[in-house]
């Protein structure tokens, strides 16, 4: 077994890398260890705008990023430890998560932490749940990846996963949001997250006998780069990617009440109405057929909103009041 224990906090990276190693290696087991700095990590099968926070994040900074596997869409930042299991598919049973949470309840068992895994892929303490835990097959592996709550902001958690569930329509797998709770609360307080990865990594090296550190090389991290650069900081994945959805959002404003309704397909807007009280002197079909055929993305809208006399259709606005609707 690898043990390879990430140089970088970049969620983009450490995404990248789930992949890259799944075709590097498609016969080795690989137990992979990395912290993202603040970002969220959206299942393959979500509808990213419909998960998230939206204005927090920009204000923020924080990246966003959709991973191979389903499941939902959780919070990570730097007291979030997460870990990532990688062995043939072959004789494995895919839907048994026991096997790959096992080294984390036993060194939490170990500690007197009554750490269980309940449900189908949670793992709990007292009924709080401190990791979520996905899976994925594919080029004949099967990758069991998890995250844990060690000393992550709490606050910071409910804020950006706070979305309007008004706004968007769709049939994408939403989040179920648990009871949360940090393992620092069960655990010595001078403890750090560096210390529960060598905790964890020991656990590993004694259950694996063959198992051996490896560092990235050269080639590793360039290969990683390709896919950060092609795939995984790109809007076409992390939003493109999402389910057919609608949208709809209202607003007061100065210049009266609007509504908008987009049907998007593939992050791209096939179809727009415009609802309000608001006076255009031009129709409000025009701008709506200036909508069809763009990403539902706030750059390339705001590009949009540049170049037209938006008071033609709704009166005395910004374009940042109708960016505000649109996104």
């Amino acid at each position: 077994m690898l043990i390879i224990d990430s140089p970088s906090h970049n969620a983009y990276f450490n995404i990248a890398l789930e992949e890259f190693l799944l075709y590097k290696y498609p016969t080795e087991d690989i137990f992979l260890l990395y912290v993202n700095a603040p970002s969220i990590i959206v299942g393959k099968f979500q509808n990213t705008l419909a998960e998230i926070n939206l204005d927090y994040v920009r204000e923020k900074e924080i990246k966003v990023v959709r991973r191979m596997s389903g499941g939902g869409s959780v919070y990570h930042d730097l007291g979030n430890l997460n870990f990532s299991f990688h062995t043939l598919l072959e004789g494995n049973d895919f839907m048994d998560f026991s096997q790959f949470t096992a080294p984390v309840l036993k060194l939490l068992n170990d500690r007197n932490v009554p750490a269980k895994l309940e449900g189908r892929n949670d793992l709990l303490i007292e009924g709080k749940k401190f990791s979520g835990n996905a899976k994925l097959a594919k080029n004949g592996k099967m990758i069991q990846h998890g995250t844990i709550l060690f000393n992550s902001d709490m606050s910071i958690l409910d804020e950006v996963l706070k979305i309007n569930p008004l706004k968007y329509i769709d049939k994408a797998i939403k989040s179920n949001r648990s009871r949360v709770t940090n393992l620092i609360d069960y655990l010595p307080s001078d403890m750090s997250t560096e210390d529960l990865k060598k905790i964890l990594i020991d656990e590993i090296v004694k259950a694996n006998t063959n198992s051996v550190l490896y560092e990235l090389s050269i080639d590793d991290l360039n290969g990683v780069e390709y896919l950060i650069r092609n795939k995984y900081e790109t809007w076409d994945w992390n939003f493109g990617s999402s389910p057919n959805y609608n949208y709809k959002n209202a607003k007061k404003i100065p210049a009266g009440f609007i509504e908008i309704h987009l049907n998007v397909e593939k992050g791209i807007i096939q179809e727009a109405k415009i609802f309000g009280d608001f006076f255009a002197s031009e129709p409000i079909e025009n701008f709506e057929k200036k909508l069809i055929g763009h990403k539902h993305n706030q750059n390339e809208l705001q590009e949009i909103l540049k170049q037209l006399d938006l008071t033609k259709y709704f009166g005395k606005v910004t374009s940042q009041e109708i960016l505000e609707v649109l996104i």
